[in-house]
């Protein structure tokens, strides 16, 4: 993978305010694939004491959204057009790890998937796959 790409996601995912206020870091950076975890802080709890579906959606779509973003041209940007959740189990542990791919690139539209994992210990439990639609805006 180009450094250039590398880079051009390390700085954007670093100007997102929100990913910081979550404490999440980006993981893996390879063409068409990027993960980005976060700790279940106590804030980001449900009633029930699980990481808050929100926490899951907004990671899944993050990681989605710059796997997408690793096959644009550098005149471009990413926004989501559409995305869907399925919650499969509760976010039990201390980190979730969301896995964004590209299914199906195109230069109008990018078909893309997100797992979700909490880390509950040693243990990975798969609690949400997403499916959505990428879209290229221009950049700046």
């Amino acid at each position: 993978m180009d450094d250039s790409i590398k880079k051009r996601i390390i700085g954007s995912f670093a100007t997102q305010s929100m990913m910081q206020t979550l404490g999440a870091s980006l993981g893996e950076i390879s063409p068409g694939l990027v993960r980005v975890q976060a700790p279940i802080l106590p804030g980001l709890r449900q009633q029930q004491g699980f990481g808050h579906a929100g926490l899951t959606f907004t990671l899944g779509d993050t990681a989605a959204g710059y796997a997408a973003l690793s096959l644009m041209a550098p005149e471009f940007d990413v926004l989501t057009a559409e995305i869907k959740i399925n919650l499969l189990a509760p976010a039990r542990g201390d980190l979730l790890i969301a896995t964004g791919r590209v299914i199906k690139p195109g230069r109008r539209l990018m078909i893309v998937t997100a797992e979700v994992v909490a880390r509950d210990g040693g243990t990975d439990t798969l609690i949400a796959i997403l499916q959505g639609t990428m879209v290229p805006v221009p950049a700046g």
